[in-house]
C-alpha cells in the first residue's frame, strides 16, 4: 500500500463514500476536526487527573483508596475520588474511540486523510495546551 493523492476514497463506513472533491474537502474537515476533539479529549483526561489529585487530602494515604472494611466509615475524599475517577474512565473510552477512527481513516491511504489527520493533532494540541496551565 501506497499514499496516494485522490478524491475517492471510503472511510470507516460503507456510507462514508467520497465521489468528489467537494466530498473529500468535507471529509477532510470531518478528520481534522476528530482530530481536534482528540487532542482536547486528551488534554482534558490531563486537567481531569490533575483535579482529582488537589482534591485528595495530602495526609490521605494508600490504604484511603481501597475499600472501607466492615464497620469502618466512607472517607468524603473517597467519594470525590471515585467519581474523578469515573470521569476520567469515560473520557478514556472517547480518546480510545477517537484515535481508532482517526487512525482507521487513515488507513484508507489517502494522503489528503492524513495531512488532515496530522493537521488536525498539530491544531489541537496548539489550541488545547495552554489550557493545561489553567486547569
Amino acid at each position: 500500500m501506497t499514499f496516494y493523492f485522490s478524491d475517492t476514497v471510503v472511510l470507516l463506513f460503507d456510507f462514508w463514500n467520497v465521489h468528489s472533491p467537494t466530498g473529500m474537502v468535507l471529509s477532510v474537515l470531518v478528520i481534522l476536526l476528530l482530530s481536534v476533539l482528540y487532542e482536547a479529549v486528551k488534554m482534558g483526561k490531563a486537567v481531569l487527573l490533575r483535579r482529582a489529585l488537589l482534591a485528595l487530602p495530602r495526609s490521605l494515604s494508600h490504604e484511603a483508596l481501597t475499600e472501607p472494611q466492615e464497620g469502618e466509615h466512607s472517607d468524603p475524599a473517597q467519594g470525590r475520588w471515585f467519581w474523578f475517577h469515573v470521569g476520567q474512565t469515560l473520557f478514556h473510552v472517547l480518546q480510545v474511540v477517537l484515535g481508532y477512527m482517526v487512525m482507521l481513516a487513515v488507513m484508507s491511504y489517502n494522503a489528503w486523510i492524513f495531512l488532515a489527520a496530522i493537521a488536525g493533532s498539530t491544531l489541537g494540541y496548539f489550541m488545547v495546551y495552554p489550557l493545561l496551565g489553567r486547569g
